[in-house]
């Protein structure tokens, strides 16, 4: 079997419902991010995941990763990582896209990164060391966390750049699968009702 990564986003907070930029700041889940949660476990414990037999979980210390983890079941499982923390957006941490580009118009992360906080070459290097622990044995991982750090991870699976992060969605307790596929790396999206989407 070929090592496959599964990257599952913390549930909503109150930031993440406002749009605001939440990196190193410790923002707890709201009820709907804890229900979300527990949905997204539910989601894992029924075909075809039947619970993740033997899989190697990984999880943010951030209490809203940490949390989506232990409400999705695999708490006990779960090892901290800070290379699983989100991007650390340094002086644009708790503002929103459009307070940011009220003074660039044209900023974009996946570009132009943020000043005074976590460089492209810096969460490139932390995410690449995410994949290589990833494909490092014949098993599969379940990783707990944020929107753009597990962006960078599916982008650095699939040999892209960053940038191509810009391209991807990850909804809050979505569930997406890194795997191979005719011996290429592969993105795999799941829905709500844990069918693979085409």
């Amino acid at each position: 079997m070929a090592p496959r990564i599964l990257l599952a986003r913390h549930g909503q907070t109150q930031w993440s419902v406002q749009g605001n930029h939440t990196g190193r700041t410790d923002i707890p889940l709201l009820d709907t991010g804890r229900e979300g949660a527990k949905l997204l476990g539910e989601r894992l414990h029924r075909a075809p995941w039947g619970g993740l037999p033997g899989v190697e979980v990984r999880t943010s210390p951030l209490v809203r990763a940490s949390e989506t983890c232990e409400l999705a079941g695999f708490g006990e499982r779960a090892e901290p990582w800070d290379a699983l923390m989100e991007w650390d957006y340094g002086a644009y941490e708790g503002l929103t896209p459009a307070q940011i580009k009220a003074d660039r118009p044209d900023w974009l992360i996946w570009r132009d990164g943020v000043p005074e906080g976590e460089s492209l070459a810096e969460i490139t290097a932390r995410a690449d060391e995410v994949v290589e622990w990833a494909r490092s044995a014949d098993r599969d991982v379940l990783v707990f966390a944020h929107g753009h750090i597990l962006r960078v991870l599916a982008a650095r699976w699939l040999g892209e750049d960053i940038s191509f992060g810009a391209r991807l969605r990850l909804e809050p307790t979505s569930l997406s699968v890194l795997a191979w596929a005719y011996g290429l790396p592969a993105l795999e999206r799941w829905n709500d009702t844990g069918h693979l989407e085409r």
